[in-house]
C-alpha cells in the first residue's frame, strides 16, 4: 500500500470534508431523492436521476477520502528540524531572472493550492527544491522553460 504524505492540517481538512459530506450531504441527498421520489413516474422524472446522480459523486468522494486518510502519512512541520528542504517545509525563494521574492510551503498532493501558497511534493518546484540548504539554487524544468531560484529562508511551522 503506497503511503500519501500530508500535513496534519491536510488530514483534518480531509476528515472534516468527510465528516460534512456524511453528516450533512448525504441526508440532503437522501431527501432530494425522496422528494423526487413522491413526484411519480422515476423513469422521467429528472429532479430523480439529479439526485441519484449527485449521490453517486458524493458516495465517490467519501470513499476516495477515506482511502486516501487510511493510507496517509501524516507529517507535523513543526516537530521537523532540518538545514535542508523536506516535506511540511515552508521555502522562500528569489527568482533569479526578475527578482521577485516568493514562498511556498510543500505538502500533499491534495493539499496544494498555488493561490495559499501551497505546493504539492509532486510538482516541480518542490521536487527541484528537495535536500537543498539555505543558499542553494533551485532549478526548476517546467514546461514554459527553465527557471532558477535561490533558496533564502527554510522553517517549519
Amino acid at each position: 500500500m503506497e503511503r500519501v504524505p500530508m500535513t496534519t492540517q491536510g488530514a483534518e481538512t480531509l476528515r472534516k470534508e468527510v465528516k460534512y459530506m456524511k453528516t450533512i450531504k448525504r441526508p440532503q441527498i437522501i431527501e432530494a431523492i425522496a422528494t423526487a421520489r413522491a413526484h411519480g413516474d422515476l423513469s422521467e422524472n429528472a429532479e430523480y436521476h439529479a439526485a441519484k446522480e449527485e449521490q453517486g459523486f458524493n458516495e465517490g468522494r467519501i470513499t476516495d477520502l477515506e482511502d486516501k486518510l487510511g493510507r496517509a502519512q501524516v507529517i507535523n512541520p513543526s516537530e521537523i528540524n532540518s538545514e535542508k528542504v523536506v516535506f511540511g517545509a515552508h521555502v522562500e525563494l528569489i527568482d533569479l531572472d526578475s527578482g521577485d521574492v516568493v514562498a511556498y510551503q510543500i505538502v500533499g498532493v491534495d493539499e496544494a493550492d498555488i493561490d495559499k501558497g501551497t505546493v504539492s511534493i509532486t510538482s516541480p518546484i518542490a521536487r527541484s527544491m528537495i535536500g537543498k540548504e539555505v543558499g542553494d539554487v533551485a532549478i526548476v524544468r517546467a514546461p514554459s522553460g527553465e527557471k532558477e531560484y535561490e533558496i533564502q529562508d527554510i522553517s517549519y511551522r
